[in-house]
């Protein structure tokens, strides 16, 4: 791979071999999670599974008699949209 200026950047080409096995697409993105010997260990950055790890590690509890009302909570939206 060659390194390449991009914009104030540099910026390294990836051939499609680790394009496909990291089921890369554009605006993916990357960390380097090491380096060894001037080599770089790379992984694909899973946006999903960080949320959820932020998620569980909120302690929110909600009362005990708490009930859902799926159309009560869109009836709400709807009234607040109707004020703008």
């Amino acid at each position: 791979m060659k390194v390449s200026r991009w914009g104030n950047s540099l910026a390294v080409r990836l051939p499609t071999a680790l394009v496909d096995k990291l089921d890369l697409k554009e605006g993916d993105e990357l960390n380097v999670v090491d380096v060894v010997e001037r080599t770089l260990v790379v992984e694909k950055q899973d946006r999903r599974k960080a949320a959820l790890e932020r998620l569980s590690k909120l302690r929110w509890t909600l009362p005990p008699d708490y009930k859902f009302d799926r159309d009560e909570a869109n009836e709400r939206y709807r009234d607040e949209t109707d004020e703008r």
